[in-house]
Parts: structure tokens; C-alpha cells; sequence
């Protein structure tokens, strides 16, 4: 199989086309092209008069090797990607293993237990997706709060009420069987190939349900509105947990907790287990048209049929040496009401598949150092709801949310009214000066980052663009410690720390490799027999 990229199609020319350039480019007749599969599909808009659709892909041909011989630039020879399931191991498991957290990690950790055989027991704080819908749809109507299923708590995690975004750079086969998975339980199958992949959280619900059936039909079980209250362990190993007053024993058990699950966080270090502070980021919401982004990226070509709503990604280095960039874009989106505590406020964004609402939102962050708070891991913690609570305040002790219009942010002056960008937060906006509300190294950070973006997307800076504060859960404040060779807690044998909660990954996909990887650490040592646990041999 050969690899055949820059593959160029116009924005008029439909992908039927492929096939015809392919054999242009390498000088064969139509019906030498056995078959074909697209392997990646991106947008080269660097040039605003002349935008056009590139692609790579992955070609049987006859006489491959005459064509081999003639060394075209950019095709090479291609094996096809496929990711290995790891083999058992021969350490047998008195008891099933079990998951705790359903989010990503948490789920394909899941997923593949089951599918080799395990029957992974699942407990999940949160409600199923169908209950968590109503829970969450209720908390945006009215400002009741189900502190234990929210937008952070629940079946799918937190990216079930996301863009559903896909990204990753992490170069791993992992990537692939994650894609293939989404699509096999209902998503698009471009996302395979497509270079920024979306799924939309309407799409992403159905998807979620449909990987709970599959892990259940496959003997797994899971557990909803089960928390986890405490873990037993002697001389180094896991004995056991509890949740919702039961003792479960256990041996071994992929810990996905997520970022916000700071009362077990909290509960893990009272048990001793090694939790450092790590970095993380805060900052707000900004809320443009999605019409000038659209503008900005594409210019005359704003309104083609070929392309869809524009997105962005934008990185500075701030004078105080800090980070600055834009995270979870959300194009044709809304901000979200994403607080999991009561007398909190926290924001995120989340796009429907169709990305057909009126405005662009992205978080604009800034990179807090463990140096601004210490090196004690409840301090990172206690920095972020700081800020939360402060909003609160701000909003007047309601879920409202603090705003801002861009230009008022710049000069560090309160907002008196809204302008032309409509706020798209469920349960509104209180207008407020977020300089009182975010760190001084924040906002200092932030107003020249707005001003940097500026110049790199037009428009940025527009001065009615809203800001809408705060969002502080980017990423978990703290990393609880394993070990690099079998992922394994670092002072506690069968506890595999996982995924973003942990402080290993950031975003959907790869939280979900790492519960992959998590799951094949534990299935190449050990395997299960439920046949003998039911016996109790």
C-alpha cells in the first residue's frame, strides 16, 4: 500500500474528484487504483483568495513498485494502522476489576476490559446521560444545582457537554482504535481522517449511551449515582473500597476521577496517597460572531458551502513570562453554566454538532505556576475556588455570570452595558470588572494576549467582544504519582491513576488513551475467570 498526500481539491471541486487526481499524480491509468481510503483531510486557508482541501491517502494500486521506482515526491510506502489488543497475562484476579469514573478515561478503560473479557465494575458518581440531561437542563433554567450529576459529574464526564472535540497531537495507535470506537457507537466516519475531528454534544449523548450498552452487554456492570467514599489497602496493595457505605473488595482499579472531583481528591490524601501539585491555567470566555471568524479565516470565502464554521487557535508568551492562549474553541457555540459546587460559578463552552449558533466562544487562559500558590496540592485547589467564589460575589450570590466587553476589560474599567455580541450563557450575565475577580498575573497576561490574538485573527479585540468569567477547570490542579513502566500508583500496587483528573491528559481524546493504556498495563499481568469468583475460588 502506498501513502500518496497533497492531494488538492478546490472548494468547487466535490471529493468524487479524488480518485481522478490521485492517478494524475501518479501517472496511472483510473483502473490501475485497486482501492483507496482517505487517511486526513485539512483546509490550507493561508492564502485568503486561494483556500482549498488537502488530502492524504492510503492507495492499493497495480504495480506498486514500478510506481515506487520513480520516487514522486510525497508518496512512500504505507503499512495499515491497527491497534494491537494486548495480550493476557497469567496472574489471576480473585475479583473483577473496577473502574471508577465513567468520563473517557474512564469509559475506554472500561471498554476494552470488557471487550477482553474482564466484566469491569463501573462506578460513577453522576447520573446516566439521559437523567444527567434533565439535571443539567434543570440547574440552566432555574440555578438548582445537583452538586453530585452536573456538567462535570455524570455519564461521558465533562466532554459530554463540550464541542465534542477530537484533537490530539499525541502521535499513538491508540488515536486510531478511539476514533474507530466513536464512529462504531455513532459518530461520523470522517472523523477518522478529518484534521480537527468534532462529534457536537448532541451526537456525543447518543454515542456515550451506546458505549454503556456495549461494556454491559459484555458482561461489565455500572453503577450510577455510586460515589467514592474511602479505599482500603495493606502493606502497599488494594484490598478494597467503599462506595455509598458498601465495602467492595477488589484488587485492582483504574482510578478516572476527572478534574473537579476535589472531595476525593481531598479523601486520597487523607489515605496518604502520592498527590503532587501541578500547573494548570484560568481565565475567562470570550464571545465573538461567529460571522467574523468566519471572515477573519476565510475571507471571500466566508460563506462557501464547502466550509464549515471557522475555528481558531492562538498561543502568546506574555512579558511576565507566562502562557497565553485560546483552549476548547468552540465555533457556532454557547457558553455554559459548569459549576459543580454550590456557591461557585465556573464557565465552559459546548457546540452542537451542527455549529450553526450565532456565536464563536473560546476559553482565553493564562498558565498558573505552582510557584503563585505552593508546592501543598490543596493549595492549587483552594486558588481555583477562590476565584469561583469571587465570581459568585460578583454575580451578587447568583449564578449569573460575571461579563465584560473587551474594550472595557483592556482599560480595566467595569462594563456599563452589553454591545452588539448577544451573551449566550443559559442563565444570563451580570455586568462586573473581572480584574476583580482573576489574579493580577492573570489579567496583566490576558489584556496582552487579547492584543497579540489581535494581530494574528482581525477582529479579535473587537470592543464589543464579551468576556464571560471564570473558567478555572481546564485541567486538574493536581498529578497523582505512578509509575512509568505499569502505570500503577506509586506507593499503592493495583491503583492505576488515569486520564485528566490524575494529571495525565487534557481533552477528550487523550483521556481516553490513557485509560486504554491504563487498561492494557492491567490486562498483560493479569486475567479473570468469573466463573471462579462466583464459586469464591
Amino acid at each position: 500500500m502506498l501513502r500518496i498526500s497533497q492531494l488538492r481539491l478546490s472548494l468547487d471541486e466535490e471529493l468524487d474528484c479524488l480518485k481522478e487526481k490521485l492517478a494524475q499524480k501518479l501517472h496511472i491509468a483510473l483502473e490501475d487504483i485497486v482501492s483507496y481510503e482517505i487517511v486526513k483531510e485539512s483546509i490550507d486557508a493561508r492564502k485568503k483568495d486561494d483556500i482549498f482541501i488537502t488530502y492524504s491517502v492510503d492507495a492499493c494500486i497495480a504495480q506498486e513498485e514500478r510506481v515506487l521506482k520513480r520516487h514522486y515526491r510525497d508518496v512512500v510506502k504505507a503499512k495499515k494502522e491497527i491497534y494491537p489488543m494486548p495480550k493476557k497475562g497469567v496472574v489471576g484476579l480473585m475479583h473483577r476489576p473496577i473502574v471508577v469514573g465513567f468520563g473517557p478515561a474512564g469509559m475506554f478503560a472500561a471498554l476494552l476490559l470488557a471487550q477482553m473479557g474482564y466484566r469491569p465494575l463501573v462506578l460513577e458518581r453522576g447520573e446516566c446521560v439521559e437523567k444527567r440531561v434533565e439535571s443539567v437542563n434543570a440547574f440552566w433554567k432555574t440555578g438548582m444545582l445537583n452538586e453530585e450529576s452536573n456538567v462535570q459529574f455524570g455519564e461521558g464526564g465533562a466532554g459530554t457537554f463540550s464541542d465534542g472535540k477530537l484533537t490530539t497531537r499525541v502521535k499513538d495507535l491508540r488515536v486510531r482504535k478511539v476514533l474507530e470506537e466513536f464512529v462504531r457507537f455513532g459518530a461520523e466516519k470522517e472523523i477518522v481522517y478529518q484534521a480537527h475531528p468534532h462529534i457536537g454534544t448532541d451526537v456525543l449523548r447518543g454515542i456515550v449511551k451506546n458505549i454503556r450498552k456495549e461494556i454491559i452487554r459484555l458482561g461489565g456492570e455500572i453503577r450510577f449515582e455510586t460515589k467514592l467514599e474511602d479505599i482500603s489497602y495493606e502493606k502497599g496493595m488494594l484490598r478494597g473500597i467503599v462506595a455509598n457505605g458498601e465495602y467492595i473488595p477488589c484488587e485492582q482499579m483504574i482510578l478516572a476521577l476527572g478534574h473537579s472531583a476535589r472531595d476525593t481528591f481531598a479523601m486520597l490524601m487523607e489515605r496518604g496517597f502520592p498527590i503532587r501539585a501541578k500547573a494548570f491555567a484560568i481565565g475567562a470566555r470570550i464571545e465573538h460572531p461567529q460571522a467574523l471568524i468566519n471572515q477573519a479565516q476565510y475571507g471571500t470565502f466566508a460563506d462557501h458551502k464547502r466550509l464549515k464554521a471557522a475555528e481558531y487557535r492562538l498561543v502568546h508568551t506574555a512579558s511576565n513570562g507566562r502562557g497565553v492562549y485560546t483552549f476548547c474553541m468552540c465555533p457556532g457555540g454557547v457558553v455554559v453554566p459548569s459549576t459543580s459546587q454550590k456557591g461557585h460559578i465556573v464557565v465552559n463552552g459546548m457546540s452542537e454538532h451542527a455549529r450553526d449558533r450565532e456565536n464563536a466562544n473560546s476559553a482565553v487562559l493564562v498558565q498558573v505556576h505552582t510557584d503563585d500558590f505552593g508546592n501543598d496540592p490543596r493549595l492549587g485547589i483552594q486558588l481555583q475556588e477562590k476565584i469561583e467564589k469571587k465570581a459568585f460575589e460578583a454575580a451578587h450570590h447568583t449564578y449569573l455570570a460575571p461579563a465584560q466587553r473587551v474594550e472595557d476589560f483592556l482599560q480595566k474599567k467595569t462594563s456599563m452595558a452589553l454591545g452588539n455580541v448577544r451573551p449566550s450563557y443559559a442563565l444570563g450575565v451580570t455586568l462586573a470588572n473581572l480584574h476583580d475577580i482573576l489574579p493580577d498575573y492573570v489579567c496583566e497576561a490576558m489584556v496582552e494576549g487579547i492584543q497579540a490574538f489581535d494581530h494574528k485573527l482581525k477582529g479579535f479585540a473587537m470592543a464589543d467582544a464579551l468576556l464571560t468569567g471564570v473558567e478555572t477547570r481546564s485541567s486538574s490542579p493536581i498529578r497523582i504519582e505512578r509509575k512509568k513502566e505499569n502505570c500503577m500508583c506509586l506507593d499503592i500496587e493495583g491503583v492505576y491513576p488515569c486520564g485528566e483528573g490524575a494529571g495525565y491528559a487534557g481533552g477528550i481524546v487523550s483521556a481516553a488513551i490513557d485509560g486504554l493504556r491504563c487498561a492494557e498495563k492491567l490486562i498483560e499481568v493479569y486475567t479473570y475467570d468469573a466463573q471462579k469468583e462466583e464459586c469464591g475460588l
